[in-house]
């Protein structure tokens, strides 16, 4: 009606002086008028997000950290936003599938991304070839923690400790092999590291997630792995495997006996493995400071912050500006490493 109504004044009562470049003028006055219009109408429309169920996609399968986490806080999210926050698991190549599905989707705050950051900073590193970018194709929401990984070797390995693993593993150059929760990810990555800073000499076996690589870890056919704390520690505590270290920077109230890998000697040794929500380039900015707002309220909860720890999560809400620095770093400390291990995968 508003633009109709435009056209109705403009034949019934503009005179033609008043337009002294003709067509072009009168074209370029209404493009004006009808952007103010659109312009009007935008937070109307923002106000309504969301009216339907929201997609948190996520780049790993079930029963995985990343998937603990994103249960957990889709279902606080749920709670704050009033529609169902829908878990959606796209693992394989490195992340790439379910980053790149995200991407992808329209930018209206309906499809979100869980990011491990560390794990796209790794990816973008190593692959040769990425169809989306955590930088270049999404917009950062919050920072919601850490999931630090914990260093493990089966029970029948005779080690127990970082010196005595490396000690076994020097002793034999390639003989034994480590294994990951897929190329190019944050579990491979750290081995490498971890290959740099003590020069040993052992051979990357890669899974399609920890779910896959623990039985055989669990069974001797490999030899270690730097794998999440929600799915090594039960078998930790099961007995069939055996905790030598922690991968982050500092030690972790849950684990208050298990030292870091740099305690345990090895020098300049770190992966936090930072984790986050973001949404696909192009979103409102409205909806982009409702849902942040809304993350915050979610990671304010002591019990989800309790029951998250008690699994190695370190919840910790960091605003947009701050966290889209921290995946900047992180994109530049894991490039290093590839580039200094001589990692690429095509």
């Amino acid at each position: 009606m508003f633009i109709q109504s435009l056209y109705r004044t403009r034949t019934l009562q503009w005179p033609a002086r008043s337009f002294r470049g003709g067509k072009r003028a009168r074209a370029g006055l209404l493009l004006a008028l009808a952007a103010g219009a659109a312009t009007i109408t935008t937070p109307a429309a923002a106000a309504d997000y969301p009216d339907h169920a929201v997609q948190l996609v996520l780049s790993f399968p079930p029963s995985g950290a990343t998937d603990v986490l994103a249960r957990a806080v889709g279902q606080r999210l749920s709670a704050v936003l009033r529609q169902p926050v829908v878990v959606d698991n796209r693992p394989g190549a490195g992340g790439a599938i379910g980053m790149s599905f995200a991407a992808k989707a329209a930018p209206d705050g309906y499809t979100l991304y869980l990011a491990a950051v560390s794990n796209a900073a790794i990816a973008a590193a190593t692959y040769s070839n990425q169809p989306a970018s955590l930088a270049r194709d999404f917009v950062p929401i919050a920072g919601i923690g850490t999931v630090p990984h914990i260093l493990v070797v089966p029970a029948s390995l005779p080690v127990h400790s970082v010196p005595e693993l490396v000690s076994l593993l020097k002793a034999s150059p390639g003989k034994y092999n480590f294994a990951s929760q897929g190329s190019g990810t944050l579990s491979h990555l750290e081995s490498e590291l971890f290959k740099l800073r003590t020069g040993v000499d052992v051979v990357h076996v890669p899974y399609k997630g920890s779910a896959f690589a623990l039985p055989d870890l669990m069974a001797g056919r490999a030899s270690m792995m730097f794998d999440s704390i929600p799915s090594a520690l039960p078998h930790v505590k099961s007995g069939k495997l055996r905790l030598l270290a922690v991968a982050s920077e500092h030690r972790l109230s849950a684990l208050p006996d298990a030292q870091t890998v740099t305690e345990a000697g090895i020098r300049d040794f770190r992966a936090d493995n930072l984790f986050g929500l973001v949404a696909p380039k192009g979103t409102p900015p409205q909806v982009l400071k409702q849902l942040s707002t809304a993350m915050k309220d979610v990671l304010a909860s002591p019990e989800l912050a309790a029951a998250m720890e008690a699994q190695g999560v370190q919840i910790k809400y960091t605003a947009p500006e701050p966290f889209g620095r921290m995946i900047g770093d992180e994109m530049r400390a894991w490039e290093k490493v590839a580039r200094a291990a001589s990692v690429k995968i095509e």
